[in-house]
């Protein structure tokens, strides 16, 4: 619940900037190289990025155990699948590694339906999407008769900070902006559709998600559950075997819409950095016949199936959101910079130009930031809550220059409530959320951005092009229009 409302804010966000940049691809990336620059911009594709990697890699990692979970319902396969098959993988090296043989065979067949096109990835998704609600309501009505509220006491039995640590992780099943961004090209009517699905997903998936973890840790303690198929385990433990296969076609489901969707997502976000030249121009390849940048998409189906071949999901987890925090923050930065008018120079006592609008905003902005950083490791290490006082009383005296020495201008299409104070809210949880997250989140989120520039310094800034129009900045052309070049029609 505590993502979901940190959530709130950036899905407003992310709506404002889907309807401004109705038929583009590239979500918060075309977000921010329109908001900041070029460097900026391509930092966030990176974290994200990432982010998109592991989380594919995790959810095959599920989904394979939830299909040995199926399949064992079967007499004769029953207690004979090897663990390295699926279950849960073979480890070794410490535990660091496991093989898991039956996520990458996963990754390799959506990658495939992906790679026939828009329609076709679009009607598996449909129908896996309506039978994983279906199942999911289902899995919920049954088990609120078997909750036993002795196992919600106590109800935080790792306190508080505990809870917002698990937000951190559990931030990242709220990705689906970006996703819903990034298909702007192939929406029909994107100016009133996009809006409309990040805002309405946002709601249903939030109250389902919360809706089940309720039962579900009603239904056994939560210690007792296991990492790869908890749902199916709580109603076999409860006396409800028949419920079991049901749980598990629906967590096939559900797994494999979440899957499918954050491959596409990934494909296309290389298509829009291959256009501008940032990564090799093959990513932007669009096939003859089946309209979509198949190159891109098996680069994205290959690296997940690497780290879903070796990785544990345990540990993948602890490097989860980090991508999905920053690059949600740099979009609720988006949303008032292109709010800011333009074209009217601050002046200091002297009378002599010092900032623009602009810059002033962007600085006030990175202000906020370290400010929500701040407070949420003041949390993180339980200081004395005088110092969260102070930094909250910081935080709102940083904020108010954007409210008396700016003007914002009203956006085209859906129009986020309350800017400045909206984005800003959604910024500020952001940073405190980065705060809480485990120490590897660190250390990726700073080791992999030193890495994104040094390739953006010997690679991306000499290749970069773009095609300049009055609108955006922006000129490409629709996935599902584009003509092949002479050398695409492979």
């Amino acid at each position: 619940m505590l993502a979901g409302l940190a959530c709130v804010a950036n899905a407003l966000c992310y709506a404002e900037l889907a309807s401004r940049f109705p038929a583009l691809v590239g979500g918060a990336y075309l977000y921010a190289y329109s908001a900041f620059n070029e460097l900026v911009a391509f930092l966030v594709f990176c974290q994200l990025m990432l982010d998109y990697h592991i989380g594919a890699a995790s959810i095959s990692r599920s989904l394979a155990g939830y299909l040995v979970n199926l399949l064992e319902l079967i007499p004769a396969l029953t207690g004979k699948i090897p663990v390295w098959f699926g279950p849960g993988g073979k480890t070794f090296v410490g535990d660091i590694f496991s093989i898991n043989v039956l996520a990458p065979i996963i990754l390799i067949i959506l990658t495939a339906i992906l790679c026939q096109g828009v329609r076709e990835s679009a009607a598996v998704n449909a129908v896996m999407t309506v039978t994983k609600v279906l199942i999911v309501l289902v899995v919920i009505i049954l088990g609120a008769f078997e909750v036993d509220t002795s196992n919600w006491v106590p109800f935080a039995p790792n306190g508080v900070h505990a809870i917002v640590t698990g937000a951190t992780v559990a931030f990242f099943s709220y990705v689906g902006f970006d996703a819903v961004a990034n298909s702007a090209e192939e929406s029909s009517r994107p100016k009133r559709d996009l809006p409309i699905g990040i805002l309405v997903s946002l709601v249903a998936c939030a109250t389902l998600y919360v809706a089940v973890c309720l039962v579900i840790t009603g239904m056994v303690p939560y210690q007792d559950l296991a990492g790869d198929a908890p749902l199916a385990q709580a109603f076999t433990e409860s006396g409800l075997p028949f419920i079991t296969a049901l749980i598990s076609v629906g967590a096939v489901a559900g797994l494999t819409t979440t899957l499918l969707v954050g491959l596409y997502v990934q494909s296309r976000l290389y298509l829009g950095l291959g256009r501008d030249g940032l990564v090799p121009s093959l990513f932007s390849r669009i096939h003859a016949t089946h309209h979509t940048p198949v190159l891109a998409q098996i680069w994205c189906g290959l690296v997940a199936g690497i780290l879903a071949t070796f990785f544990d999901v345990s540990h993948l987890s602890h490097i989860l959101s980090v991508g999905t925090l920053s690059g949600y923050s740099v979009v609720c930065g988006c949303v008032i910079m292109l709010r800011v008018s333009e074209g009217e120079n601050l002046h200091g006592e002297s009378g002599k130009t010092t900032f623009t609008r602009s810059q002033e905003a962007a600085t006030y902005i990175v202000a906020i930031v370290l400010c929500g950083l701040a407070v949420g490791l003041f949390f993180r290490f339980s200081l004395h809550y005088a110092f969260i006082i102070v930094g909250l009383l910081i935080s709102i005296a940083t904020a108010v220059p954007m409210y008396i020495r700016q003007v914002y201008k009203d956006s085209p299409g859906f129009m986020c409530p309350a800017v400045p104070t909206i984005p800003l809210l959604g910024l500020y949880l952001n940073m405190f959320l980065f705060a809480q997250l485990h120490w590897e989140g660190w250390v990726r989120f700073v080791v992999f951005g030193l890495l994104s520039v040094a390739f953006y310094a010997l690679y991306g800034q000499h290749n970069a092009k773009h095609e300049v129009t009055e609108d955006n900045g922006y000129s490409y052309s629709a996935i599902n229009n584009q003509e092949p070049g002479p050398d695409e029609g492979w």
